[in-house]
């Protein structure tokens, strides 16, 4: 057998290596790849936790410190992956709403005002119901917020997954729905969950936004962008406002369209790198953190008045918000449906919307300090979550067995 030389092996090697890559890379941006690998994570994270719970708390609140102590930086491992690691979950989401609002399908303010008018309704609705169902007890600490939210990439995954023949503009108001949901949801965390705020720190965090924006608008490179990035990170999470935040502002700063000589916006070059690295890494790992409950804890949740305020609101309060909200824009016609969707598709949307997940464990892990208390509400996250998921799989076969 002849010999092969070393260069040339080296790079039929680096060639297959970024094959390889660009294969998976692919397959993290398709639709259902994000909702099946939360999937996956959730059913590790119940293993583990169930079946070797010491471990997993052990594991997830060990601290990890960084830098001085005047940084704030000493968290436990769950702390960074949700105020560090979601940090790009979200910028993601800013990437998403800036460009849809801008030069997408939400370019001009008709086309804006239907998926602005379902996600308001989707908000506002799911909080109420939580407060009623729970007699009030989700009042506390915030707990209403817990369903006001909706999981993108869950909800786009079972969306892709049994909703494939419907048009393209159900996609369309989906995505548009809850990428203004997230950014409703992150501006909630904001305003209900800063304690202790430091205007210092948050004054250097407003500068070094507009030292972000003006480096963007020079086109500057990534060396310095990802410092600016991370010093804006730092201090958004020194300043007592929850780290995150920090994603979705730099996510809305960023340019969505091509300068002159560019071929491709920045924000469009981010977005389609970092998705995969959201949606295949960062809200798995988010979901191995969060979801791992003792399954103990479910006769306990099932008499939680909170609890069920939570699945009440992503079941009944999504769906009749998210309704509601849309029937009011086209009434009043303010905004219409996009082309080819009628009422029967706005139904399995609105049913999605219930899908929280993600934003909903976030809000749980903020509202809720009480370990037990927590892990009642994320039992109901999930709960309702997947019953929002299995309900709209059947209403979307079946609306696809119309088409």
């Amino acid at each position: 057998m002849p010999r092969v030389p070393l260069p040339r092996l080296r790079l039929r090697t680096a060639r297959r290596l970024t094959g390889s890559l660009d294969t998976l890379t692919e397959y993290l941006r398709q639709e259902t790849t994000g909702g099946k690998l939360l999937l996956a994570a959730t059913a590790a994270a119940l293993l583990w936790a169930n079946l070797a719970g010491g471990s997993y708390e052990a594991v997830w609140q060990t601290d990890v410190a960084f830098g001085p102590a005047w940084l704030h930086l000493d968290l436990p491992l769950a702390g960074w992956v949700a105020d560090g690691l979601l940090a790009i979950f979200f910028f993601v989401a800013g990437l998403e709403v800036k460009r849809e609002l801008t030069v997408g399908e939400l370019a001009g303010w008709r086309a804006a005002a239907l998926p602005i008018a379902a996600a308001a309704g989707g908000m506002v609705l799911p909080a109420v119901v939580a407060l009623a169902a729970s007699r009030g007890a989700a009042a506390g600490g915030g707990a209403w917020a817990i369903p006001v939210a909706t999981d993108i990439a869950f909800a786009l995954g079972v969306l892709a997954l049994a909703g494939s023949a419907l048009p393209s503009g159900v996609r369309i108001l989906l995505l548009s729905m809850a990428v203004i949901d997230d950014l409703g949801a992150i501006t909630l965390i904001a305003i209900l969950f800063t304690q202790h705020l430091s205007l210092a720190w948050l004054a250097g965090a407003a500068l070094l936004c507009a030292g972000y924006w003006w480096a963007q608008r020079r086109r500057a490179p990534g060396w310095l962008l990802v410092p600016l990035a991370l010093a804006v990170w730092v201090c958004l999470h020194a300043s007592g406002v929850h780290a995150t935040v920090a994603g979705i502002a730099l996510g809305l700063l960023t340019p969505v369209r091509p300068a002159a000589g560019e071929a491709q916006a920045r924000g469009e070059m981010l977005e389609r790198r970092l998705h995969p690295l959201s949606a295949g890494i960062v809200v798995p790992l988010f979901a191995l953190a969060a979801a791992g409950i003792p399954l103990t804890s479910i006769p306990q949740a099932v008499t939680d008045p909170v609890a069920h305020g939570i699945v009440a609101g992503l079941l009944i309060g999504k769906t009749l918000g998210i309704l509601g909200g849309t029937w009011l824009a086209v009434r009043t016609r303010a905004g219409a449906l996009p082309d080819g969707v009628g009422w029967a598709d706005v139904l399995p949307v609105a049913v999605l919307g219930g899908i929280g997940y993600t934003v909903s464990l976030l809000v749980t892990e903020l509202a809720l300090p009480d370990p037990a208390s927590q892990s009642h509400a994320a039992t109901a996250v999930q709960a309702g979550s997947l019953a929002a998921a299995e309900i709209a799989i059947l209403l979307l076969r079946r609306r696809s067995r119309q088409h």
